[in-house]
C-alpha cells in the first residue's frame, strides 16, 4: 500500500512540473538570448528611471534660469475718495471718485546688496551639477545590479542543467523499476532509496527555478521588456582572460578618486554647502527698496514729486540661526566626504585581494573536469542499469556530480562577480 501511495506522489510530481512547463512556456510571448553588451545598450535606451532622472537635470537647469531674474518692479496707483466729501472750508468743498478727485502713483524696484543674486545663480547651478552627477551614480548603481544579476542568471542555469540532467536520468531509473514492479528482481527498499533521492532533486531543482525567475524578474525591470525570457549569453574566453593583476592598486584608487559618482556626489554637497552659507551671510544684509511717487493734489504742491529708498534696520533679525546651521552642515558634508574616501580605498583593496584569491581557485580548476565527470556520469547510469554497481555507489556518484558542479558554477560566478565589484568600487570599466 505503501509503495502504491509513493508511486502515485511520484507520478503526480512529475505532471506537476511538466505542467509548470507548460505554463512557463506559454508566459513569455518570446525568448531572447543577451549578450552582456546588448543588454547594458537596452538598459540605457529603456529604462525609465534614467529617463526621470533626466527630467531632473532639466527641472535643475530651468531653476538656474529663474535665479538670473531680476525681481519684478512694482507699481501702485490709487484715486479717490470713494465715499464724497463735502467741506465748505476746503478749496475743493465737493470731492468724489468723479470730481476733483486726488490721484497718487508710484513705482519701486527692489535691489538685491551683498551679491544675493550671483549666489543664487551659482547655488541653482551647483544643484545642476549635483542632478547630473546623481544622473550617473543612478547609471552606475543599476549598471552594477544588471551585469552582476545576468551573470548570476547564466551560471544558475548551467547549475540547473545539473539538476535536469540528473532527474531525467532517475526518472528513468523509476520507470524502469514500475515496469519490473512485482517481479521480485529489484528490492523495494531500493526502489524507495532512488525515489527518495528523485523527490530530493526535484525540489532542490524547483528552488533553484523560483532564483532563476525572480532574478530574470529583476532584469526585465532593469531593462524595461515585457513578456520576454531572457536568456543569458557570456563570452566565456573573455571572462577567463580578467586578470586581477592587469591594474596596480593604486591606479585603482586614483580613478575611484576620480570617477566615483557617490564620491563626486559628497563633494558637490560640500561645495553646495560652502555657496549656502555664503548666501545665508548675504541675506543677513537687508536688500534696498528705490521708488519714484508721484501725487496729484495731496501734498503742498499740486503734481508733487518724489523719490525714495527703503530698507529694513537689522536690530533683531540679521539670519543667525540660518548661517550657524549651514556652517555646521559644511562640516557635516566634509566629514561624510572622509569616510567615503576611506571606504573607496578599504573597497577597493578588499576587492582586489578577493580577486587575486578566487583567481587562483579559478585557475586550480582543471578545463577536462567537466567533459570527464559527464561522460562518467553516463558510464555509471549504464553501470547502474547493467546492475554493475550498487544502489549506494550509484547515488553518491550522483550527489558527488551534483554538488561539484554547483560549486564550480558557484565559483567562476564569484570570480567574476568580484571583477564586477571592482569595476563598481572604481567607478570604471577596467575588467569588461
Amino acid at each position: 500500500m505503501k509503495f502504491f501511495i509513493r508511486s502515485i506522489v511520484l507520478v503526480y510530481l512529475i505532471l506537476l512540473i511538466n505542467s509548470i512547463d507548460a505554463q512557463e512556456k506559454t508566459l513569455f510571448k518570446d525568448t531572447i538570448q543577451l549578450s552582456i553588451d546588448s543588454a547594458e545598450s537596452i538598459f540605457l535606451r529603456n529604462n525609465f528611471l534614467l529617463l526621470a532622472s533626466k527630467y531632473n537635470i532639466d527641472a535643475q537647469k530651468a531653476l538656474v534660469i529663474q535665479a538670473k531674474l531680476l525681481p519684478n518692479p512694482n507699481f501702485s496707483f490709487s484715486r479717490g475718495p470713494i465715499i464724497p466729501i463735502y467741506d465748505p472750508n476746503s478749496q475743493y468743498p465737493h470731492s468724489n471718485l468723479g470730481l476733483n478727485s486726488e490721484n497718487a502713483a508710484s513705482i519701486s524696484q527692489l535691489i538685491l546688496l551683498a551679491g544675493k543674486r550671483n549666489k543664487q545663480i551659482k547655488l541653482a547651478e551647483a544643484n545642476v551639477k549635483l542632478a547630473e552627477v546623481q544622473f550617473f551614480d543612478l547609471i552606475r548603481t543599476l549598471k552594477y545590479t544588471l551585469r552582476s544579476t545576468f551573470f548570476n542568471v547564466y551560471y544558475q542555469q548551467h547549475s540547473a542543467k545539473v539538476y535536469d540532467k540528473e532527474i531525467q536520468s532517475l526518472q528513468k531509473v523509476v520507470t524502469a523499476f514500475n515496469q519490473q514492479e512485482g517481479k521480485g528482481y529489484i528490492a523495494e527498499k531500493e526502489v524507495i532509496r532512488v525515489k527518495a533521492q528523485l523527490y530530493s532533486l526535484q525540489s532542490e531543482f524547483n528552488d533553484l527555478i523560483n532564483q532563476i525567475n525572480d532574478n530574470k524578474s529583476q532584469l526585465r525591470l532593469i531593462l524595461q521588456l515585457k513578456d520576454v525570457d531572457i536568456n543569458p549569453i557570456v563570452n566565456e574566453d573573455r571572462v577567463a582572460s580578467l586578470n586581477p593583476a592587469k591594474f596596480p592598486v593604486s591606479v585603482l584608487i586614483d580613478t575611484a578618486y576620480k570617477s566615483r559618482t557617490d564620491l563626486k556626489i559628497a563633494r558637490v554637497n560640500t561645495d553646495i554647502n560652502k555657496l549656502n552659507y555664503d548666501y545665508q551671510k548675504a541675506l543677513a544684509v537687508p536688500d534696498l527698496t528705490a521708488s519714484l511717487s508721484w501725487d496729484h493734489q495731496g501734498s503742498y504742491a499740486k503734481d508733487f514729486q518724489s523719490a525714495g529708498i527703503a530698507i529694513d534696520l537689522p536690530f533683531f533679525n540679521r539670519n543667525q540661526g540660518n548661517i550657524k546651521s549651514s556652517k555646521f552642515m559644511i562640516e557635516n558634508s566634509i566629514a561624510t566626504e572622509k569616510s567615503i574616501e576611506l571606504t573607496v580605498e578599504e573597497q577597493i583593496c578588499r576587492a582586489v585581494q578577493k580577486a587575486y584569491d578566487n583567481n587562483k581557485l579559478y585557475q586550480n580548476i582543471d578545463a577536462k573536469f567537466n567533459k570527464d565527470f559527464d561522460r562518467l556520469l553516463n558510464e555509471v547510469f549504464l553501470n547502474y542499469e547493467k546492475r554493475n554497481m550498487g544502489l549506494l555507489d550509484f547515488l553518491d556518484f550522483y550527489d558527488s556530480y551534483k554538488q561539484t558542479t554547483i560549486q564550480l558554477n558557484y565559483i567562476r560566478y564569484n570570480r567574476l562577480q568580484i571583477f564586477e565589484d571592482l569595476n563598481f568600487y572604481t567607478g570604471n570599466n577596467f575588467y569588461n
